[in-house]
C-alpha cells in the first residue's frame, strides 16, 4: 500500500495475501516469489554459519513451509540440513509448498523423532501471517522447543505466532517485501527485509487480491443475511436510483429498498420489480419524511444518499438530520449532495465512504488537488483523515484513501464518461458495506469492480455502451475475480 504520511510502511497481515494475488495478476508467479523468498533465507543462514554446520528447518504445512523447503534446497550443498516436520508430509496443504517439498523429501524427519539441541541454527518455518488466537498442538509445543534452543534462530517472514498467544522469539527475521504490522526488534530480533520481486504496482493499485475480503454467502443464509440496503432517492433523476439499486443487487445483496418522493415513485417502481419502493409524502424530501426514513435506515445494513437528489435547502436538512440520528454505514455521493460540505461532522466516526469527481471533491474538501500525483494523493489522504471516512476521488485513475493508506484503481475506459457510471459505483459500494466489509476494503473492491464491469461492457458495446450495460456485467466481473482468490 502507499502510505504517503508514513516513512515506514507496516503491512497488515491480511494484506500479505492481497499482495501475493495482485503480484500474480501482474505476471509475477507464486512460484517465483517462493523461490526468491527461499533464496533470501538461505543467504542469511550462510552469512551466520559461514563455515557450514547443522541447520534444522522446522516446518508447518503452508506457504511459509514452502519458503523453508526452497531454503533447504539451496543450503543442502553447503550445510547439513534437516527438515523437521510439524505434521506428516501428507498434511502439507499448500500445493506449491508440496511441490517444493518433493524436491527435498529425503532431508525430512518428523518433529518427535529429533532433538533440536543437535543443531547449530534453527529456521522457523512453522507458520506465516495466518496464525492468530490460541496456538494449538503440535505448533504450541514446537514453538516452546524452538524458544528453549540455545543457538541462533531465524524466522521466515514473521515469527510464528506473532499475533497469537505464544510466538517464536528469534534472533533474526527475514521478512519479505516490507515490514509486517507489529514487527519490532523485541519480538523479531534483527530484521532483514528481503526483496522477492513483488512489482510496486501490486500495492499501488487495487486488483483481484482485494476480493479476499468479499464474504461468500453461507448455504444456510436466509433472505437479508447477505445485506439489506436503502437508497434515499431524490425526485429529479430516478434513473440514477435504479442504476444504483440494481448494481447493489448485482454485487450480491438480498434486499434493496428505495425511499423516494412522489415525483419519482412511478418511474422507479415501474422500472424493476426487484426494487422495494417506498413512497414519500411530497415531490421532494421534507422534514415530515424523517420518521419513515429513520425507520428504514434502522432496518437496513447500509444506506445511500446523493442519488438523484436536488439541492433544495429542506432536502439537504433532511439528509443531515438523518445522518445525525443514525450510525448505520453510509455511502455519500458528493456529486449529488452539494451543501453537505457545510457540515461534515455527521460523517465522523462512522462507517462511511464518500465518492466525488474532481470538482465536487475540491468544493466539498476546500482542497486544491494540484497537478502532480503526490499532490493528488496527499489531498485525498488528508481530507479522508480530517473527515474520518474513506474517500474515492473518481477519475481516469481513481484514488482511494481512508486517511492512512492510499490505493489507486486503473480499471475502466473512456466510454465510462457516459452518464450513470458513478451511480453504478455507489450501488456496488452500498452493497459491499451492507455485507459488513470495512469501508476502505469495500471502496477498493467497488472501484475495481465498477471499472472491470465497464471494461467487459466496452468489449461488447464499444463507444456506444451505456451505464445499464455496465450493470449487466457486474456479476460477471465479481465471478471472474472471486475465482482467482477462492
Amino acid at each position: 500500500m502507499i502510505s504517503p504520511n508514513d516513512s515506514i510502511i507496516m503491512i497488515p497481515f491480511s494484506e500479505v495475501k492481497v499482495l501475493d494475488i495482485n503480484s500474480e495478476y501482474l505476471g509475477v508467479t507464486p512460484e517465483f516469489l517462493m523461490e526468491e523468498a527461499g533464496k533470501g533465507v538461505a543467504k542469511l543462514v550462510r552469512e551466520l554459519l559461514e563455515d557450514g554446520g547443522k541447520v534444522g528447518i522446522v516446518c508447518g504445512t503452508g506457504n511459509n513451509a514452502g519458503d523453508a523447503f526452497v531454503a533447504a534446497r539451496y543450503l543442502s550443498d553447503t550445510h547439513e540440513v534437516t527438515i523437521v516436520l510439524a505434521r506428516p508430509s501428507e498434511r502439507i496443504r499448500s500445493e506449491l509448498a508440496l511441490k517444493n517439498f518433493e524436491r527435498v523429501r529425503e532431508l525430512s524427519v518428523e518433529a518427535e523423532e529429533i532433538d533440536l539441541a543437535d543443531f547449530d541454527l534453527l529456521v522457523d518455518g512453522l507458520y506465516g501471517t495466518g496464525m492468530k488466537g490460541i496456538v494449538g498442538e503440535p505448533y504450541r509445543s514446537l514453538i516452546s522447543r524452538i524458544n528453549e534452543f540455545k543457538g541462533l534462530v531465524i524466522s521466515i517472514d514473521v515469527p510464528s505466532g506473532l499475533q497469537a498467544d505464544v510466538s517464536v522469539l528469534p534472533d533474526h527475521t527475514v521478512t519479505f517485501h516490507d515490514l509486517k504490522e507489529g514487527m519490532t526488534e523485541s519480538n523479531c530480533g534483527k530484521i532483514v527485509i528481503h526483496d522477492i520481486g513483488m512489482p510496486p504496482e501490486a500495492e499501488e493499485f487495487v486488483g483481484p487480491g482485494e476480493f479476499i475480503y468479499y464474504p461468500i454467502p453461507s448455504e444456510e443464509s436466509y433472505r437479508g443475511d447477505n445485506g439489506k440496503v436503502l437508497i434515499v432517492s431524490g425526485g429529479l433523476f430516478p434513473g440514477a436510483t435504479v442504476l444504483a439499486g440494481l448494481s447493489a443487487y448485482r454485487i450480491g445483496v438480498d434486499l434493496v429498498h428505495v425511499a423516494t418522493p412522489l415525483l419519482a415513485y412511478g418511474p422507479i417502481a415501474g422500472q424493476s420489480p426487484n426494487l422495494i419502493v417506498h413512497r414519500l409524502g411530497s415531490d421532494d424530501l421534507c422534514m415530515d419524511d424523517l420518521p419513515l426514513l429513520e425507520g428504514l435506515v434502522n432496518r437496513t445494513d447500509a444506506f445511500l444518499i446523493g442519488a438523484g437528489l436536488c439541492e433544495r435547502d429542506e432536502s439537504q436538512k433532511v439528509l443531515l438530520e438523518l445522518l445525525s440520528r443514525s450510525d448505520t454505514p453510509v455511502v455519500v455521493n458528493a456529486d449529488g449532495v452539494g451543501s453537505i460540505a457545510e457540515d461534515l461532522s455527521p460523517l465522523k466516526g462512522r462507517k462511511c465512504v464518500l465518492t466525488a469527481h474532481r470538482t465536487a471533491f475540491e468544493d466539498i474538501s476546500g482542497r486544491d488537488l494540484g497537478v502532480s500525483e503526490l499532490e493528488v494523493q496527499e489531498a485525498v489522504r488528508s481530507f479522508a483523515e480530517s473527515v474520518g471516512c474513506t474517500v474515492i476521488l473518481k477519475g481516469k485513475v481513481d484514488h482511494i484513501s481512508d486517511g492512512k493508506w492510499v490505493r489507486k484503481n486503473r480499471t475502466g475506459n473512456p466510454s465510462m464518461s457516459v452518464s450513470g457510471t458513478g451511480d453504478t459505483l455507489v450501488g456496488i459500494l452500498l452493497g459491499l458495506l451492507a455485507k459488513g466489509i470495512e469501508p476502505f476494503n469495500a471502496a477498493r473492491i467497488a472501484s475495481f469492480t465498477n471499472g472491470h464491469a465497464g471494461d467487459l461492457a466496452f468489449k461488447e458495446r464499444g463507444y456506444g455502451m451505456v451505464a445499464s450495460d455496465l450493470v449487466d456485467k457486474i456479476s460477471e466481473a465479481l465471478k471472474i475475480q472471486l475465482e482467482k482468490v477462492l
